[in-house]
């Protein structure tokens, strides 16, 4: 025991997710107030002083039309989710039906107590009430990650106007709303994510007793549900943001030569939904999905060791532990972002965030250290392939601690090959010179190379985890990556919204000047974007490393020898899936409505926007359905016809593939889209040679970031997804395929 007792975990684990739920409510308090309509009593609020008032445009006037615009962005991401949920709300019911047939058959849908799998001359709970428990945390795992993107996208349709409304006062300000905004979903998220697991456990708890071993080992259905929602929001969401983005940039930039968000543009409210569905829906559902796995993973480690055995709660229930401890590292955190210190130039703005990362993380590091010494044993044993490995407290404290700051690293990086503040953008901007050619060789050739840091601090992470503490350790690496969620989905969250402020600002009417300052938060929200990625793929390959671990164990392979055909076909299928999954995903409209509709270019007819957004939702929703089937079937079939050897290949060679290219084509196509706005900024002399907007060099660019925009929206950060999401499917149907699979072996 360590320690405190199982009473103060019991108070702590709760009340911090609460405390995370009410700090976020107390930030939509404070960006509430700032007002997009008219009193009800007929006065106006005035938001800004008479000394700030923008010459030759009408306040009231500018914001009716953000009032306008910001219902039309929210309507149009509503009505995309709400028809995503309808598939979605299919699959669901399908899936927990196959779930249920699968585990149940393992024993033949019996109801017979039967001997327990690793904790030997005990019995546990019958295969059939796995196979129900399983279902019922697949459900809510499931749920509670469409709630956690459903949650994000309202927090962020509802912030964008406040955030341009807020940018005649400076751009402190409109920072300061962003950023909560942000917060808000960040919270959230997190809380949301531990409460319902944390009760889950203690519910589940009420039927298993002392079989923990059962009661675990259904709770991995729980990731199984949060990354398969992850899978589709990410991809039908991807897929609506490229094809309304595409179609806005090549036909009104190119083709007609109006700004991106010229109100003339059909494609303009279509492309400023898809920030919403793709970049804050479907990043919280994915993030939302990594942070379940992997404390799905370290739970069922630990229900297999001494901690499961003998029934230590506090020790059993550290990762959740170490999720409480976040939120209330991340509340701080954000304090220094919005109360402690004032932004006053745009320059100040990436600073900023690049702080929130460093802040968090050393404030973590200590929290991690504290927790691991009070609430572990000073020794205890962990589950290592069928031995047991003894390990002391701090081992997990390093395991923990480099996962974080391995994400640091990660995150770091991501930002020096995707800011225009350095020279590999810069590099890129200058090839545009020559072309659109050569710009797409320099930005291949920075996302290659981009590859390279961030794997060696995964490739440390797992190296020193194991090391200390086994399969248990990289899975707590991969909460330690994700410890600090809350803070990393609000500087994530932060840049679509800046980006819808700046299409508002833009469609509005609104002075140049105010567009400035919406550009340079949008150009700092497009790093922090690229950094988002960057934890969710460094954390998806541990994630897949921890529950490949479990899977390995669950399913009985006391090895998994790659010179075996078994294993080596599987290995060589599994690495080409990411790219056959990166085809189905990078596979107009809008052109027709500039030829159609008399007085759209001179400004005197109105666009069709409903239609757009509409043709957008039909073809993502569509053409979601052939890459999620992959996914999702790809173990089934794998497992059922081929066995657990050729499954492992599968999930071996997913990985090592899948996050090279994930890594790749999310900075390449950041890369690319910072680029343009190099260009577009003019900040700096070189830019200025460059541009203007319209100049050869300026489209170029912006057919480099035509090509980036499947690579950023959809494909790379989908491929995370897609290794986190085949290792939980096959940890759960494990039992399945120990019992059943490997037909065509057997048959031949």
């Amino acid at each position: 025991m360590g320690v405190w007792g199982d009473a103060v975990t019991q108070v702590l684990i709760p009340g911090c997710a609460l405390v995370g739920i009410g700090f976020a409510l107390f930030q939509w308090f404070l960006v509430s107030r700032v007002k997009v309509s008219e009193d009800t009593d007929g006065y106006h609020d005035n938001l800004i002083d008479n000394e700030d008032q923008e010459e030759g445009v009408d306040q009231l006037d500018a914001v009716i039309k953000c009032s306008e615009i910001q219902n039309a962005i929210a309507v149009g991401a509503t009505s995309f989710l709400f028809t995503e949920y309808k598939y979605l709300g299919i699959f669901m019911g399908a899936f927990g039906v196959i779930i249920f047939l699968f585990l149940g058959s393992v024993k033949g849908f019996s109801t017979e107590s039967e001997p327990c799998t690793y904790n030997t001359g005990n019995l546990c709970k019958p295969a059939l009430a796995n196979a129900i428990f399983s279902t019922v945390a697949f459900l809510l795992g499931a749920l509670t990650s469409v709630l956690s993107g459903f949650l994000g996208m309202k927090i962020a349709t509802y912030a964008n106007a406040r955030t341009t409304l807020e940018a005649r006062k400076g751009v402190g300000k409109a920072f300061i709303a962003a950023f909560r905004s942000g917060a808000v979903m960040g919270f959230l998220l997190a809380a949301n994510g531990l409460l319902v697991l944390y009760v889950s456990i203690n519910l589940f708890k009420i039927y298993y007793g002392e079989d923990w071993e059962g009661l675990y080992e259904s709770i991995t259905g729980y990731g199984l549900g949060g990354s398969s929602m992850a899978l589709f929001g990410r991809v039908g969401g991807g897929i609506y943001t490229k094809a309304a983005d595409v179609g806005a940039d090549l036909v009104g930039k190119v083709e007609k030569n109006i700004p991106e968000d010229d109100p003339r543009n059909p494609a303009v409210i279509a492309d400023n939904v898809g920030d919403n569905v793709g970049d804050i829906a479907g990043m919280g559902s994915d993030l939302f999905g990594s942070y379940a796995e992997s404390s799905c993973a370290a739970l069922f480690v630990a229900s297999i060791s001494s901690f499961g055995i003998s029934h230590d709660f506090s020790a059993m229930s550290y990762p959740l532990i170490i999720s409480s401890v976040g939120i209330v590292v991340c509340l701080i955190t954000t304090l220094f972002a919005t109360d402690l210190s004032e932004i006053k130039l745009v320059s100040e703005i990436e600073p900023s965030l690049k702080r929130q990362l460093l802040i968090s993380t050393v404030l973590m590091t200590a929290g991690i250290a504290m927790v691991s010494f009070v609430a572990l044993p000073s020794e205890f044993t962990l589950y290592n392939f069928g031995t047991d490995k003894v390990v002391k407290n701090w081992h997990l404290f390093f395991c923990v601690a480099i996962g974080l700051w391995a994400g640091l690293v990660i995150g770091y990086t991501t930002e020096y090959y995707t800011s225009n503040a350095y020279s590999p953008v810069q590099d890129v901007a200058d090839s545009c010179r020559t072309g659109a050619a050569t710009n797409v060789i320099f930005g291949l050739a920075l996302g290659y190379k981009s590859v390279i840091i961030p794997i060696f601090a995964i490739a440390i992470a797992i190296y020193v985890s194991f090391s200390l503490a086994a399969m248990y350790g990289i899975a707590m690496s991969a909460l330690g990556m994700l410890s600090t969620i809350a803070t990393g989905l609000a500087i994530d969250a932060y840049g679509p919204i800046s980006d819808n402020a700046g299409g508002i600002a833009e469609m509005a009417g609104m002075s140049h000047k105010i567009r400035e300052r919406t550009d340079a938060l949008d150009a700092a929200g497009n790093t922090t974007a690229a950094i988002g990625k960057g934890f969710a793929i460094g954390s998806a390959a541990l994630v897949s490393l921890a529950l490949f671990g479990a899977f390995v164990s669950r399913a009985g392979i006391s090895a998994v020898d790659v010179l075996t055909p078994k294993v080596f076909i599987g290995l060589i299928v599994g690495a080409m899936l990411p790219y056959w999954f990166s085809a189905m995903t990078m596979k107009s409209e809008v052109r027709r409505q500039f030829n159609t509709i008399p007085g759209l270019m001179e400004g005197t007819a109105k666009p069709d926007y409903a239609n757009c957004v509409k043709i957008s939702t039909d073809a993502s929703l569509r053409e979601m359905i052939p890459p999620g089937a992959l996914v999702m079937l790809t173990p089934l079939v794998a497992g059922t016809l081929f066995g657990v050897e050729t499954l492992a290949g599968v999930l071996a060679g997913s990985l090592v593939s899948g996050v090279q290219v994930a890594i790749s084509a999310s900075n390449t196509g950041g890369a690319w889209d910072n680029a343009k706005k190099y260009i577009e900024a003019g900040a700096s002399e070189h830019a200025r040679t460059l541009g203007p907007k319209g100049s050869d060099a300026h489209k170029a660019a912006v057919i480099g970031d035509t090509i980036g925009d499947p690579l950023k929206d959809t494909s790379g950060p989908s491929l995370n997804i897609l290794i986190k999401l085949m290792a939980v499917e096959s940890l759960v149907f494990a039992p399945f395929f120990a019992a059943h699979g490997g037909l065509l072996f057997k048959l031949f």
